[in-house]
């Protein structure tokens, strides 16, 4: 009995020890609890908690055992019916929006066939590395780690992928190393194909928040998007109007070349949140092209971002 409380005062000395020793004569048995780190964390970890249970005298063997707490995940998916609505403006700008209410949040850019988040996160020409066959998500510098089919093919090479090996990637990246984050934003390509049933069928996100301009066209869409997840069975979080509304930067008149307030009229009639409008303004496209999002920001723009991804952080409770 000595020996074990030896054993555990010489691990207590290490941060963030989490274990369960026993001894069976000369040789110790520890049990570490790495719930929360990554595969560099753990690796160094029991290092340096074997170093420690060999300095304890009558301690000739230790063997560790490593285990994990199962950690609750949600996914939160970021869709549209047609491409061009700002989907992917939407979806970083809302992690990271999440991230700055406290959540842990990762970045998945499902978006095979054109992939953006590694412009938008200023993380472009980075590629994951894998441990295990595992994916290791990519650090960014504003605090969301993210993967992205950007990272690893080239920004000029095609995509040219049947739906199996596009719903593939998304399995791979979904499954990769995420061991930090409660909540993944998934950026989904356009529509409601292979990827996005893969989606629903396979890795079941808690919520999905739809994107649309205040047009009918682009109305039509989202639509049949909302349509998509409620016959899957996904719950609805909310209806966000992009490009809601333009604000002459001389005169400062405004514009509403999409119309204004179709989809918050649109969310009334469906009976689904209505997230908040997002401002068609140019300081978005400059702050994207740069790999600055805008909700680190301090204009309109950021203040709209921050108000959908608040609304979003409440219904995930």
């Amino acid at each position: 009995m000595a020996q074990n409380i030896t054993i555990a005062d010489a691990l207590e000395r290490i941060a963030g020890t989490r274990a369960t020793v026993r001894m069976d004569d000369d040789r110790a048995s520890i049990i570490l609890d790495v719930t929360g780190l990554d595969e560099p964390q753990r690796e160094a970890l029991e290092a340096d908690v074997r170093t420690a249970a060999l300095a304890v005298p009558g301690v000739a063997t230790v063997r560790v055992a490593q285990t994990s707490q199962r950690t609750t995940r949600r996914i939160v998916a970021v869709a549209s019916g047609k491409g061009g609505v700002g989907k992917s403006t939407v979806s970083t700008n809302l992690a990271l929006g999440l991230h700055a209410l406290g959540r842990r949040v990762g970045l998945v850019d499902a978006d095979i066939y054109g992939p953006s988040q590694p412009m938008l996160m200023g993380v472009e020409g980075t590629k994951p590395t894998a441990h295990d066959k595992q994916l290791q998500p990519v650090s960014t510098p504003y605090g969301v780690p993210i993967l992205s089919m950007g990272q690893l093919v080239a920004a000029d090479q095609a995509v040219a992928w049947r739906g199996p090996m596009a719903a593939g990637a998304l399995g791979q990246m979904l499954d990769a190393n995420w061991s930090n984050q409660d909540v993944i934003v998934v950026d989904l390509p356009p529509g409601t194909g292979d990827v996005q049933l893969t989606m629903v069928q396979k890795h079941r996100p808690a919520g999905a928040v739809i994107v649309s301009t205040p047009q009918d066209l682009s109305l039509i869409d989202a639509k049949r998007a909302i349509d998509f997840f409620v016959k899957a069975g996904v719950p609805i979080i909310g209806l966000v109007e992009n490009m809601a509304g333009y604000a002459c930067p001389h005169c400062g008149e405004i514009s509403d070349p999409f119309g204004n307030g179709g989809a918050e009229a649109a969310a009334g009639v469906l009976g689904i949140p209505f997230l908040g409008r997002i401002p068609l303004d140019i300081a978005i496209r400059m702050a994207s092209d740069a790999g600055v999002p805008p909700v680190s920001g301090n204009g309109a723009e950021a203040t709209a971002f921050r108000q959908v991804a608040a609304k979003v952080d409440t219904w995930l409770g």
